[in-house]
């Protein structure tokens, strides 16, 4: 149950990083929430010419097979790297 707690914890920091962090971390954090939050990529791959939607579904279908443990584990390290890297908006 701690896990949880602190895995919520981590989403709202994600929220109140000082700069938004880079695409690429973006995609991580994105994928990793997703996979924690509702399993395997469970979504059509989005249309050619959708280059948001098919970076997301990319990056979250990467992580297919991961478990949702694993995931919050992975989700919250990130975050606090994020902060380490560039703090929280005070």
């Amino acid at each position: 149950m701690a896990e949880l707690q602190e895995f919520n914890e981590a989403a709202e920091n994600a929220k109140n990083l000082n700069s938004t962090p880079s695409d690429n971390d973006l995609l991580e954090l994105y994928s990793l929430f997703k996979q924690a939050t509702v399993g395997d990529c469970n979504t059509d791959k989005p249309g050619f010419l959708d280059f948001k939607g098919k970076a997301k579904w990319e990056a979250w279908n990467s992580r297919k097979g991961m478990t949702n443990a694993d995931a919050q584990t992975a989700y919250i390290a990130k975050v606090k790297s994020l902060i380490a890297a560039v703090g929280l908006k005070a």
